[in-house]
């Protein structure tokens, strides 16, 4: 009997093969290609003066040097603002290769082509090029302020300024009983998957054709910019994405320059051509995230109900902005989490530094703003002498008031920043029995008179997730009884495999080892959007679904006229269609996969039961008007608007008295993604996202000198947790509030674990140590110049009084 598997922890089927090496990559494809190399700016800011190639020319194995003055037609233009915005009034973005001017370290001038990376190495370093220097702008500090500017034809270093509001948060504040300011900064840090970046091309003459595998998150973007960039039609472009050692983000950005140098140089010399980013490469090279500056006014009742909230950030974008707004605009939307708030404003500056471009890094501006809310939420809690959690829930929209407008907001993907479904008081009650908050303070009594130090840290969240537009599913059943599942959008380590053939099993009422998935390939694939922003399960999810459900009926229409049966008697289990309470009459999907498709001849004992001869109605078409060959169901799901997952995390740390290092004791996750598919793999993407929050919050940061120059661009020299800095044991529990806005009630997942994570640290310090925690990253070496800083102060406290 078929299982039904929706909610169930099924193991994931691609890890068998990933683990056991059997993985095939970007730099795995097409043995023997020839390989690129790129130089990059070794400054932050400088105009070209002169590139002289000519040492590289009589190099053996060089095949090609590409400058600026080699790029012809699109090629030569400036690469594409993915994301334009109406706020953004000074866009820019970078060319494939640098024309006048370098504006971060890192950025590609030249490229080689030889027989491979060693020698195009070694060629890269032969070209010489001439720099005028030019005063590079590093940090928000220095945007701001303005004294130098990143590109002379943008005042002020200012992208864009963008404002929203609802109510009035000037006047609410002037009257509230009570009042407070903070400022607070998150610092820039940045992803590092296990594998690099990596594109790999072959020009195909007799077809005309263009073939790329690329280490993409949306290869149907990277196709469209292939496209474009090389004059070729998008029915040239064939772009597969192999399997992916991590994405998080940055390889969201289509195209990379070297996703359209690759392809070029391929057609050019009508040989295979690979590129291969190396690990200097990406932290020089690949998008950063997080950093910004905020100021933040509130007012509020003596219960702690915010009447009025008023947030400026600025938010560094690095050199360029070719993801647009997107992330400020979901720090200043996701900032109101889980709390109903009745005056809210909310101005943003998106600024320009000589550094790396900043787009969106697993969580994409929810962390900034859920360390602004929750650090203003602890603030309040400590101003009246208040339980963080009475507070937090005194300012909870209720179960009853959803579906929940916050004003006229719009949300990152143009809709009304509406919440669809949830329970956070409910997520509250599961959150403080998981992590036992009220017996703490006699946890902590007895560590104080051990002499330790111990604190304990809360943060609730609110997930846009499952933005669109659309994305679009395809099950064919084969007339071996298989079922080839396709869409678009890639994976880069998700389990959609086992997840999506969760769903096809169950709509169809196949075997889950009979269901076949294959994402991220334009031949199978042509239209989709891209895996990002949570959103594969509920799109591509609910796509799969209804097109699981077209293929069903389509089985059991013909089943019944193969039956003779009513369609309301049949059913399939095992991939078998049959009558309901009479198990002999029956037939296989496969069987009815061959019946599907009427033919001319018959090629074999199953396609002979086929033949025009032998199949239907001889007074009527073998194929309907209305009907097609095969037997398949398509479709696309293009939701109303995003679904909002939620959760809160807590843990409990202890700051040692003489290091000040920072030990995890407990850490607890209550999560609502809506309808679960399979609670071990959202278990999964819980506990990697923990694994990168705790990075993000008391390790990682991206260390640029004044010069613009990356202090740390290795692994030596930035801190990522061991295995003996992540929580060995994260408690998990659940709380399913479906959404009503997809077939399957579900809600994204991918990005949970990491979202709260600065403001959950902040707040579970501060609250062992009594100091204000408005700064994070933060090392032991900060809290103990901290620590420094708060004795010292009321030393002075107490000598003037």
């Amino acid at each position: 009997m078929t299982t039904k598997l929706m909610g169930e922890p099924v193991a994931r089927v691609e890890d068998d093969r990933l683990v056991a090496g059997r993985g095939r990559y970007a730099d795995d494809i097409l043995p023997g290609a020839l390989e690129m190399a790129v130089l990059r700016s070794p400054h932050a800011h400088a105009r070209i003066r002169s590139i002289d190639v000519d040492a590289v020319l009589d190099v053996p194995g060089v095949h090609a040097v590409y400058t600026y003055e080699d790029l012809e037609g699109p090629m030569a233009e400036p690469l594409p603002l993915l994301i334009p915005h109406p706020a953004l009034t000074h866009g820019r973005t970078q060319y494939a290769l640098a024309k006048d001017e370098v504006n971060y370290v890192g950025e590609a001038i030249a490229v080689v082509v030889a027989d491979n990376r060693y020698l195009a190495e070694d060629a890269v370093s032969r070209i010489d090029v001439e720099y005028e220097f030019l005063p590079p702008v590093v940090g928000i500090d220095a945007a701001r302020a303005a004294e130098h500017l990143v590109h002379e034809d943008v005042p002020g270093n200012v992208a864009a300024v963008m404002e929203q509001s609802f109510g009035d948060a000037e006047a609410a504040i002037a009257s509230a009983p009570h009042r407070l300011t903070l400022d607070l900064t998150v610092e820039r840090s940045a992803c590092m998957p296990m594998e690099g970046r990596g594109t790999v091309a072959r020009w195909d003459e007799d077809l005309n054709r263009m073939s790329v595998w690329t280490s993409t998150q949306t290869s149907t973007g990277v196709r469209a910019a292939v496209a474009a960039k090389l004059g070729l039609d998008l029915g040239q472009v064939d772009v597969v994405t192999p399997d992916v050692g991590g994405g998080f983000g940055v390889k969201i950005v289509h195209p990379w320059p070297e996703e359209l140098l690759v392809p070029m140089a391929a057609r050019a010399l009508r040989r295979p051509v690979k590129f291969t980013e190396d690990r200097r490469e990406h932290f020089i090279s690949s998008a950063h995230e997080r950093g910004q500056q905020q100021h933040i006014e509130v007012g509020f009742d003596d219960e702690g109900r915010v009447l009025g909230m008023s947030v400026k950030f600025w938010h560094d974008n690095g050199a360029y902005t070719p993801y647009g707004l997107i992330v400020p605009i979901i720090t200043s939307t996701q900032l109101l989490g889980p709390y109903k708030l009745p005056n809210y404003k909310v101005v943003f500056e998106s600024l320009y530094t000589n550094t790396v471009i900043v787009t969106p890094y697993r969580g994409a501006g929810r962390p900034q703003g859920v360390y602004a809310m929750e650090r203003t939420m602890d603030a309040i809690a400590a101003e009246l002498g208040m339980d963080r959690t009475v507070v937090r829930e005194n300012n909870f929209i209720q179960p009853e008031d959803f579906p929940y407008a916050h004003g006229e907001l719009t949300f990152q993907d143009g809709r009304p920043l509406i919440y669809d479904s949830g329970n956070y008081p409910e997520l509250m009650r599961k959150a403080r029995d998981l992590v036992d908050w009220s017996s703490f303070e006699k946890f902590r009594e007895e560590a104080r008179r051990e002499g330790r130090k111990v604190g304990i840290g809360i943060a609730c969240y609110v997930e846009g997730t499952g933005v669109g537009p659309y994305e679009g599913g395809h099950v064919h059943i084969e007339t071996s009884g298989k079922v080839k599942v396709s869409t678009g959008l890639t994976t880069q380590g998700q389990g959609h495999q086992t997840a999506f053939a969760q769903i096809v099993a169950d709509e169809l009422g196949v075997r889950f080892e009979d269901v076949e998935v294959v994402t991220g390939d334009t031949r199978r694939s042509p239209y989709s959007v891209g895996t990002f922003a949570s959103r594969a399960a509920v799109m591509s999810g609910s796509a799969i679904a209804l097109a699981a459900r077209n293929a069903r009926a389509k089985a059991l229409r013909l089943a019944a006229d193969a039956l003779e049966a009513d369609i309301d008697d049949l059913e399939i289990v095992d991939g078998i269609v049959r009558v309901k309470g009479a198990p002999d009459s029956q037939i296989a999907l496969g069987t009815l996969a061959v019946l599907s498709n009427p033919l001319r001849y018959a090629f074999d004992e199953a396609s002979r039961a086929a033949t025009q001869f032998a199949v239907g109605d001889p007074t009527k078409p073998p194929v309907a008007e209305d009907d097609e060959p095969g037997l398949e169901g398509k479709d696309y799901y293009s939701p109303s608007r995003s679904t909002f997952a939620s959760g809160i995390h807590a843990v409990v740390v202890e700051t040692d008295p003489e290091t000040a290092e920072i030990r995890i004791l407990k850490y607890a996750v209550v999560h609502d993604c809506g309808t679960l598919i399979n609670p071990r793999i959202v278990e999964g993407q819980v506990h990697g996202g923990v694994a990168q929050g705790v990075g993000g919050a008391l390790y990682e940061r991206m260390a640029y000198d004044e010069s613009g120059q990356l202090q740390n661009a290795s692994f030596m020299d930035f801190l990522m947790p061991y295995v003996t800095e992540v929580p060995e044991t994260i408690e998990i529990d659940h709380l399913e509030t479906p959404s009503p806005l997809n077939p399957l009630g579900i809600k994204g997942a991918g990005e949970a674990g990491v979202i709260p994570s600065a403001a959950v640290f902040a707040s579970a310090v501060e609250d062992a140590e009594g100091i204000p925690i408005t700064a994070m990253p933060i090392s032991p070496s900060e809290l103990y110049a901290l620590r420094l800083a708060h004795s010292s102060t009321t030393l002075h406290e107490r000598t003037a009084s």
